[in-house]
C-alpha cells in the first residue's frame, strides 16, 4: 500500500484557503467573541490546531474546519510548548492551585497574578486560585481554558480561549482529542 501525504507547505496553503472560504460564507450569527463556530452536526474525529504566531486556534472534525478563535498563549519566559498532544483530562469548573491572587480578609487583592511556587505569601493574606472554566489539560500542567484574551501572548503557558468560544471547544473535544501546537 502506498500513501501520498502533502507536505507542510501544501497543508498550510490548504488550511488558509479553507479558513478564508468558510469566513466568506458562514452566517454572521455563527460568529462569537473572537471567532466562529459551525460544527454542531459535522461528522469526523475532532482535532485542535493552535498557531502561536497567529494567536489562534482552529477546530477540525475530520478534514472540516468547523471553528476558529483567537487565543492568548504563554508570555515570554512562560512559553506554551510546541508539539503534538492529546487532551488527557477535562474539568468544567477548574480552579488553579498554582496561579491566582493573594487577597486579604476583606477580599482586597494584595498581590495579583501570582504563581504560588515563586511569589512570596504576604502576611495576612490567603491564596485565591484563578478560575479556569472549560479546562482541557493536554500536557502536564498545560491546558486550554476560558480566560482573558488580550491580542498578544499573556498567560503562564496555558492557551486561553475567550468566553464565547471556550464552551464550544470543550463540548466538542472529548478526552483523547489531538491538540497540535505550532509556532
Amino acid at each position: 500500500m502506498f500513501v501520498l501525504l502533502p507536505g507542510c507547505e501544501e497543508f498550510e496553503t490548504a488550511h488558509g484557503t479553507a479558513a478564508n472560504a468558510i469566513r466568506s460564507i458562514i452566517p454572521p450569527s455563527w460568529y462569537t467573541a473572537g471567532g466562529y463556530w459551525a460544527g454542531e452536526d459535522v461528522p469526523g474525529s475532532p482535532r485542535i490546531v493552535v498557531h502561536l504566531s497567529e494567536q489562534k486556534a482552529y477546530f477540525y472534525k475530520g478534514k472540516h474546519l468547523i471553528g476558529e478563535t483567537v487565543v492568548s498563549s504563554g508570555k515570554p519566559g512562560f512559553s506554551t510548548p510546541v508539539g503534538r498532544y492529546h487532551i488527557v483530562s477535562k474539568d468544567r469548573d477548574h480552579i488553579s492551585i498554582e496561579f491566582g491572587d493573594y487577597i486579604d480578609d476583606y477580599g482586597n487583592v494584595v498581590k495579583s497574578n501570582i504563581d504560588v511556587r515563586k511569589d512570596t505569601h504576604p502576611a495576612g493574606t490567603h491564596f485565591d486560585g484563578a478560575r479556569m472554566p472549560y479546562c482541557m489539560h493536554f500536557n502536564g500542567g498545560y491546558a486550554m481554558h476560558e480566560g482573558y484574551v488580550p491580542p498578544f501572548a499573556a498567560s503562564h503557558g496555558c492557551i486561553r480561549i475567550p468566553k464565547g468560544m471556550a464552551r464550544h471547544f470543550f463540548n466538542a473535544a472529548p478526552e483523547g482529542t489531538s491538540v497540535i501546537v505550532k509556532r
